[in-house]
């Protein structure tokens, strides 16, 4: 096992991750990590990039400071820096908290990716360019040639024809796979050049500039932004530098293979039929099961009781049937079914597991697309911000998961009715109130309205602040 010794943390070795880890902050430059990392197995934290936590201690001869010698330190210590003499990053001028290159003697500081370039990246040029492109060691506004983006910075240029681009993009990798497309995407400069009619991200379904680079699957016409195709939430978790388009194939096919044993070991598992009936059509029914998250066997009722919630998916019980505990009334505390991954702690309850890429929803006309961004995109109907929302190409029309998921029918404790959820305003009064709260409603934001009663709520006050909790 690969493991080394690291000033930052000296109480235990940070040990190399064999398994690619995502989501995590890496303690040294604090950007998030995208490939082999090292971290503390015995604290669970402490994660670093390979590469950061790898950089030597001491620097000689740094092209931005030649004259003495740099020590690598942590720029939240302080320990180096003279008593009410603390300086920020030379090239940057921030102070971040993060990994720098420090001299005693000048008070000068570097921050590890500010003095990070290498003298000649002749990766850069196998990736992204026909020539070797050469660091420009001054601190200068350019906008970058690869991903179009104006900013501040040390780039890499090119002498022989003016091509310059950002430091972190001349790192993007040349090949990578995301998890909503079957091919592996290759980087490309321009999408001019591939007389594509792609005009979309497939991964944020925004529209993408061809003339910068973009990541695309010439097999498909399959095109993403480049900050789309490296989040953390859309690549794929497999080795990039190795990837061959034989080995995708073969590891989509071994891959539907485990799917289709996991599928029927899985259903197995969940739910056994203890007994059936077979209906005047020929229909089989089955009258009772054994479910795994319940210790007696549930059986089929038509007795269906109002303000029912279901103990899965946490949604109100509706005729005709629905499957109860033959000994008990399932009153224990359970805040639904879901699914887990283990390394990265992501979940999803049923409702959302059951929602699919593309989205047909009553209340637009128009189909809706998952997009998935590194940044926050406003809910139409409630104003809320998430980085994953479902968008119209059509129109900027934008639902949130929340909002999707709404359920369509759904009982209040203090109402015997069932309420239904509207999208337009029961009437043209102009005045539109709870008749829960009693308080006034959004006439933008959708509702739960019982038609029996002629009776309007909030879908807060119908649902709570949480809807998936019981």
């Amino acid at each position: 096992m690969k493991q080394l010794q690291h000033f930052r943390h000296p109480e235990h070795p940070l040990v190399f991750n064999e398994d690619r880890i995502y989501g995590k902050i890496c303690w040294g430059c604090d950007e998030p990590i995208l490939g082999p990392s090292y971290s503390c197995k015995e604290c669970d934290g402490f994660h670093h990039h390979q590469s950061c936590v790898e950089l030597p201690l001491g620097l000689l001869h740094h092209p931005l400071h030649p004259l003495h010698p740099l020590i690598l330190f942590y720029e939240g210590t302080n320990h180096l820096e003279p008593e009410g003499e603390e300086s920020n990053c030379e090239v940057c001028k921030q102070d971040r908290g993060q990994y720098c290159y420090f001299c005693y003697r000048c008070n000068f500081k570097l921050h590890i990716k500010c003095g990070s370039l290498a003298p000649t990246t002749e990766a850069t040029k196998v990736h992204h360019h026909h020539h070797p492109l050469t660091p420009y060691w001054k601190l200068i506004t350019f906008t970058c040639d690869l991903c179009g983006k104006e900013d501040k910075g040390m780039p890499y240029v090119c002498t022989s024809c003016g091509f310059g681009i950002h430091t972190r993009c001349a790192n993007f990798p040349s090949r990578l796979k995301v998890v909503r497309h079957n091919h592996p995407l290759n980087l490309i400069h321009s999408l001019e050049l591939h007389q594509s009619n792609s005009q979309l991200c497939q991964l944020c379904f925004l529209k993408v500039d061809t003339n910068y680079g973009l990541y695309y699957c010439s097999r498909c016409d399959f095109v993403a932004h480049l900050d789309c195709a490296m989040s953390w939430g859309n690549m794929e978790d497999i080795n990039l530098l190795e990837l061959k388009e034989e080995e995708s194939a073969e590891s989509k096919a071994m891959l539907e293979n485990v799917e289709s044993k996991l599928d029927q070991s899985v259903d197995l598992e969940i739910c056994k039929v203890i007994k059936t009936t077979v209906g005047e059509d020929g229909t089989e029914t089955a009258t009772e099961i054994k479910h795994f998250s319940h210790k007696h066997d549930l059986k089929l009722t038509d007795e269906v009781p109002n303000n029912k919630i279901c103990d899965g998916c946490v949604r109100a019980i509706l005729p005709p049937s629905f499957y109860s505990c033959v000994k008990s009334n399932c009153s224990q505390l359970f805040n639904g079914l879901g699914y887990k991954c283990d390394k990265c702690y992501f979940a999803l309850d049923v409702q959302c597991s059951l929602t699919s890429n593309t989205l047909t929803h009553a209340c637009h006309e128009h189909p809706l697309y998952l997009s998935i961004t590194n940044y926050a995109h406003k809910c139409s109907i409630c104003d809320s911000e998430e980085y994953q929302v479902f968008r119209c190409t059509t129109c900027e029309f934008v639902l949130n998961f929340k909002c999707a998921t709404l359920p369509q029918t759904a009982w209040n404790n203090q109402h015997e009715h069932p309420f239904t959820l509207c999208y337009a305003p029961e009437d043209d009064s102009n005045e539109y109130y709870c008749d829960i709260c009693e308080e006034e409603r959004d006439p933008k934001q959708w509702f739960y309205y019982c038609a029996d009663c002629s009776f309007p709520a909030h879908s807060k006050c119908i649902l709570g602040d949480y809807p998936n909790m019981k």
